[in-house]
């Protein structure tokens, strides 16, 4: 029973690389470096403001910025750890699956900060405090701006799409699920959920003041809440099927099925995971009554590039 084991049109060296990471995993990690640095600025500005002028808002509103700026510097640190053991041969399939970890932590991080923000907005709607609107407006103006920033440094425009992309890759194309970042993703995710809730603030508290309308501040504290969790759901959702090794295109799954079976020949075994972004695995065993090798089956599948790591095996038949 013959089978052969290697990254998909590679040689045949038991010595390959097992580097699975995306294509942009460098410059994330510098965007996200980048992010914290301006996070942290603003975090260290706004705690060291508000004790000096006597701003419990203020301050609030930095430590509030902490929680964002650690689940960025989690991503930060999942970059660089997968970039720095990236042929670490203790790691079978290498690190690409390290930024869906870390996503999935993040997506964990950020539904409890929904919670927090609906229970805090909760009590608030049934027991109203005083809001010093002077003071409340220009600081969530402020932190939308930060964020504003934040996402723009990020490239939120190419990597939130919460999780409604599901392009294949059929030899051709494919940019969707299967190339998405998802420790990337998680960090777009903190920061537009960050600047939807200081959008959300700012309507409720320009409301309030030109109204006497007090209940509208902790309503858009909820809204926002409602809006994280089902960002937080939508990512462990994502990521969790991953680390899991769900298998991510059924269509092209297929599609190799119909490769194999094409000149009559039967796949017997299939499974397909993701390694990392834009990288798949994948085992295929083949009966066949041909004489064909598993190199004849490893040339047939090459048309599906996104297969970084190829196992073929053959049983001959009578």
């Amino acid at each position: 029973m013959p089978h052969d084991a290697m990254p998909n049109g590679a040689g045949h060296s038991l010595g390959h690389a097992h580097v699975f990471l995306g294509e942009e995993h460098a410059a994330f990690e510098r965007r996200t470096w980048a992010v914290i640095a301006l996070c942290g600025a603003m975090m260290a500005l706004e705690v060291v403001g508000g004790l000096l002028f006597g701003s419990i808002a203020l301050v609030a509103d930095g430590l509030h910025m902490s929680t964002h700026a650690g689940a960025l510097l989690l991503a930060a640190l999942a970059y660089r750890y997968a970039r720095r053991h990236a042929d670490d041969a203790r790691f079978t399939f290498g690190t690409g699956k390290l930024g869906d970890l870390a996503g999935f932590t993040s997506a964990i991080v950020l539904a409890m900060i929904a919670v927090l923000i609906g229970y805090e907005s909760l009590a608030r709607l049934f027991a109203p405090v005083p809001i010093r609107f002077a003071e409340a407006i220009p600081i969530a103006c402020l932190g939308l701006a930060v964020n504003i920033g934040s996402a723009w440094l990020l490239g939120a425009g190419h990597q939130h799409d919460h999780g409604h992309a599901h392009e294949h890759d059929h030899g051709h194309h494919g940019h969707g699920a299967l190339h998405r970042d998802n420790n990337m993703r998680a960090a777009v995710v903190h920061v537009l959920a960050d600047a939807a809730v200081s959008v959300l603030v700012i309507a409720g508290l320009l409301l309030a003041r030109a109204f006497g309308w007090l209940w509208m501040d902790p309503l858009a504290g909820i809204v926002g809440a409602g809006v994280i969790a089902s960002w937080a759901y939508g990512l462990v959702r994502d990521t969790g099927a991953i680390l899991l090794d769900v298998n991510p295109d059924r269509r092209m799954t297929e599609g190799v099925r119909a490769a194999i079976e094409a000149e009559g020949d039967r796949l017997t075994d299939l499974h397909v995971w993701r390694l990392g972004p834009g990288h798949l695995g994948a085992i295929v065993s083949v009966a066949t009554a041909s004489g064909r090798t598993a190199r004849f089956y490893r040339e047939r599948l090459a048309q599906f590039h996104s297969l970084s790591h190829l196992t073929v095996e053959v049983e001959q038949q009578n």
